[in-house]
């Protein structure tokens, strides 16, 4: 037992050692392999065997964060792993004469690499390439993974804020290097997205990617560019609901003010305080939108609800008006009653205290006080004859015609105030139906 355990402790030990010494082998060969590539190397020139060879260059972009979207200065701040990949004539060996190694990693600044940039960039600070390693294979294949932090111009659209989307275009070419040189193209036709972190605000659509081929003005060769364009859509739910939906109720509940009574006094006063809650939430509004040449739609909304709570509110004015209208007013014209007292108080059911909806109310005969019948022709002989009572009779005419001229104004107040309700009902209606319409167009854009 005691021999076996000693043969199983040599064996482990010749292991390592065997083991340890392949290790220092591979590295002496790595080194040896540094040595051998780049004794006659240098990164100032294109790796190309012909000077007139185009070098091709895949760029592959992945998306791993949106820091920042700025629509004020319309600058798009992302976090993104650049891969670009291109063949190095100077950067090729044998793996068999260096111990099967067909790869090494060394750092980027040692190499060539190709002056891609971003074109809209939209940073003050100088670019500066990431200090990552290369991978470099056998066949002269160099990998370059460097992760970065993009500013790029974005032009923001928010007239459809808060359900607006946006197209953000992140161009990358060469900055010195014709088509005839360097040839970029895109790995796929779009961005990876698979380690992207989901952002709060913005919902990303997608990232396609598309070669372009342009002539500048300044030079004659073609200049080739890939160009990332992020399709983004704006998460409107918090929006909606600390903005939107607070001014949706408040405009439904502006036209009730028609359908308050008018001697309640709280008509105009709830008008009023609809405005102020409005222009309060305008100004948290302002606050919190983006700045842009076009007001947004939200904004175009706040808009047309404030003008329709004024016009309202003028309404209810005016209708307070035809209903306090004193005894010295006029009867209602006769279009008046036709129309609004007619037909329209039978369409909307506005009717009396115990009239049956949609019939009118049969108009009531105004009577006309009667002269007193004057004293028979011939003298009187009765001593108790009433035509000896003229300064009675003309009292009881004069109550009379006083009680009748009371009766007409009375009508005339109950037929101005009967107008003020049919009024209600009709701007009621309306104006509901309006704030109702606006609101169902705006939320429909929610969905």
């Amino acid at each position: 037992m005691e021999t076996w355990s000693h043969h199983l402790c040599l064996g482990l030990l010749l292991l390592l050692l065997l083991s340890a010494e392949c290790l220092g082998a591979e590295g002496r060969l790595a080194h040896k392999l540094f040595r051998d590539l780049f004794a006659n190397y240098t990164s100032a020139l294109r790796p190309v065997a012909d000077t007139d060879q185009t070098l091709n260059v895949t760029l592959e972009v992945t998306l791993s964060q949106i820091i920042d979207m700025d629509e004020r200065n319309q600058v798009l701040t992302l976090y993104l792993w650049i891969r670009q990949e291109w063949m190095d004539a100077y950067l090729r060996w044998d793996p068999n004469a260096y111990g099967g190694l067909d790869s090494i990693r060394i750092p980027s600044s040692l190499v060539w690499r190709p002056d891609i940039v971003l074109y809209n960039k939209a940073d003050a600070q100088s670019s500066a390439s990431a200090s990552t390693n290369v991978v470099v294979r056998h066949d002269g294949a160099v990998r370059w993974d460097a992760p970065a932090i993009t500013r790029s111009s974005c032009r923001v659209d928010v007239s459809a804020f808060p359900f607006d989307a946006q197209r953000c275009g992140l161009t990358f070419g060469s900055w010195t290097h014709g088509g005839h040189q360097l040839d970029v193209r895109p790995r796929g036709a779009a961005a990876s997205l698979a380690d992207f972190v989901e952002n709060v605000e913005w919902r990303v659509l997608g990232m396609p990617a598309r070669r372009r081929v342009l002539t500048y003005g300044c030079c004659s060769e073609p200049y080739p560019d890939v160009t990332f364009t992020l399709l983004l859509r704006r998460r409107a739910a918090a929006y909606v609901c600390n903005l939107l939906l607070p001014c949706v109720l408040i405009s439904l509940l502006a036209p009730l003010a028609f359908h308050l009574p008018a001697n309640s006094g709280e008509k105009v006063s709830l008008g009023v305080t609809v405005l102020l809650a409005l222009t309060v939430f305008q100004l948290l509004l302002a606050e919190s939108m983006p700045p842009a040449e076009s007001v947004p739609l939200i904004g175009k909304y706040y808009m047309a609800t404030m003008t329709m709570v004024t016009f309202s509110t003028a309404l209810t004015i005016l209708i307070m008006n035809l209903h306090y209208c004193g005894p010295s007013a006029r009867p209602v014209p006769a279009w008046a009653r036709v129309l609004l007292l007619g037909h329209l108080a039978r369409g909307l059911c506005v009717r009396e205290r115990g009239e049956p909806c949609g019939q009118p109310r049969p108009p009531e005969p105004v009577p006309s006080p009667q002269p007193p019948a004057g004293p028979p022709a011939g003298p009187c002989h009765e001593p108790h004859c009433l035509c000896r009572q003229e300064a009675l009779l003309h009292h009881v005419s004069t109550i009379a015609s006083t009680f009748c001229s009371h009766r007409a104004a009375q009508r005339r107040r109950e037929d101005w105030k009967r107008l003020a309700r049919v009024m209600d009902r009709f701007f009621l209606g309306i104006f509901f139906s309006m704030a109702l319409v606006m609101s169902l167009l705006v939320l429909v854009q929610a969905l």
